[in-house]
């Protein structure tokens, strides 16, 4: 019983004189109630009324939405990148810039450049331009999606004898860009490349085509074996380009015919299957044997020579 002082150690001895215990019920009282809540975690404690406070007056931060070109464009990032795309007259829909952007010699020429050629501008956050681009330095350009023609289209606008360059996976949008600059040149109808494991007419093709992509008709295919028997029944006559061919561009007699002339990738060639369906496999023919030509280089001296050959 509390307070029973028969009891060995019911009274407790202190400065105050002796008192009788609670009989364990003091204890029991403080069991299971676990730690000690932080000042700031308890309701009635100065530290929690100053927690509370604080974030009643704090700001809330901004959500932004990061809004993508529509259309399935494409987004040029960096202050370089813009201002040569510019420079270029790649097709484009806004120019999107930071608030309070700093400003240099890059960024007022691609102000300027944007307000001459009647190009929306749009100020945003730079929450909203690290949401669409992490390295973007301020300045983004929204790309028109290039609009592909198709293999008929090219066939049917073409002209007599035929001039079409196909591309069996070039991979290096530069060097389709130069690919298609070349097909300009020389009088041909149209660059036929394929869909997947390709390179893609994006804002740096543009720029290596200079301004070539908006004259040239280009066609993405899903099946270059087919579409290479789909131009021998319209007559055409296919030639491979590969360096390890017997047979080299000067023997070939058939410049005046309507042509498709194959390009391998930079690093593989001519698939197996393309080289199959091809009429004539050559080569182009160097001082250096170790040497070799990339993908454009050598459709650029094949597109001469058949323009040579025509001429005549």
């Amino acid at each position: 019983m509390p307070g029973n002082s028969t009891r060995r150690g019911a009274v407790r001895t202190s400065k105050k004189g002796a008192s009788a215990g609670s009989g364990g019920n003091n204890k029991r009282r403080l069991s299971g109630k676990g730690p000690t809540p932080k000042a700031e975690d308890r309701p009635y404690h100065a530290a929690a009324k100053r927690k509370n406070a604080a974030k009643e007056t704090r700001p809330r931060a901004l959500r932004v939405k990061s809004e993508r070109p529509k259309g399935g464009g494409e987004l040029v990032a960096g202050r370089n990148a813009v201002v040569e795309a510019l420079r270029a007259g790649v097709p484009a829909t806004e120019l999107i810039v930071v608030r309070s952007i700093d400003v240099d010699d890059r960024v007022t020429e691609s102000l300027q450049l944007a307000l001459a050629a009647h190009l929306p501008i749009r100020e945003v956050h730079r929450a909203e331009v690290e949401g669409l681009s992490g390295s973007s330095q301020g300045i983004l350009l929204a790309i028109k999606p290039y609009q592909y023609s198709s293999f008929e289209e090219i066939t049917q606008r073409a002209t007599e004898p035929m001039l079409i360059v196909a591309l069996d996976g070039v991979t290096d949008p530069r060097n389709l860009g130069a690919v298609v600059r070349s097909a300009a040149a020389f009088g041909a109808d149209g660059v036929v490349m394929t869909e997947r494991r390709a390179a893609a007419m994006t804002a740096s093709a543009w720029k290596s085509s200079a301004g070539a992509a908006s004259r040239v008709q280009i066609a993405q295919v899903t099946n270059l074996p087919r579409t290479i028997d789909a131009a021998k029944k319209i007559g055409c006559f296919v030639i491979g380009l590969d360096g390890e061919a017997d047979e080299t561009l000067s023997q070939m007699k058939v410049a005046q015919e309507s042509l498709m002339i194959v390009v391998g990738s930079e690093g593989k060639g001519l698939s197996r299957l393309v080289r199959e369906k091809c009429d004539l496999v050559v080569s182009i023919p160097m001082r250096a044997s170790t040497e070799s030509l990339n993908a454009s280089v050598a459709t650029s001296i094949a597109l001469f020579w058949v323009d040579e050959q025509r001429r005549k």
